[in-house]
């Protein structure tokens, strides 16, 4: 288990620089690219425009994913890491290797997936129901 440790922390820890230097890039070249005056057409105004969301989007996700990797260091330290939330089991050293801030097994990642997927669609269905009873209404 204390070469697994060592081993999953050196990658984590890797993880985070990498995320942070990610970041510290986005947020320099948003800087780069921010001025007060339009400029070029308005097709480069919407490409700068486009550019900037995406950098945005992007620095979102770096974002999150420091914050799901500084959870693992934390469950590490706790020794907590490596055991799924959902059955208790532990975690494979594969799966871990491949999305090191895993929290679950593949097994209950894949059920939790599925039932989210079961009420999202419940609800975009309610979502169309309601919708359509009001059409009626308005006819």
């Amino acid at each position: 288990m204390v070469d697994k440790k060592s081993e999953m922390k050196a990658i984590l820890v890797k993880m985070k620089e990498d995320a942070l230097n990610e970041i510290t890039k986005a947020m320099k070249s948003g800087a780069n690219t921010v001025t007060g005056e339009p400029s070029g057409d308005i097709y480069d105004q919407a490409s700068s425009e486009r550019d900037r969301e995406l950098g945005m989007l992007l620095g979102d996700r770096e974002r999150e994913k420091l914050a799901n990797i500084d959870e693992a260091l934390m469950r590490l330290e706790e020794g907590e890491y490596g055991i799924c939330e959902e059955c208790e089991e532990e975690i494979p050293l594969g799966r871990l290797k491949a999305l090191p801030f895993a929290r679950h097994c593949v097994k209950c990642k894949s059920d939790i997936e599925r039932q989210q997927a079961q009420t999202k669609r419940f609800e975009e269905e309610r979502v169309y129901r309601e919708i359509a009873i009001g059409e009626e209404e308005e006819g």
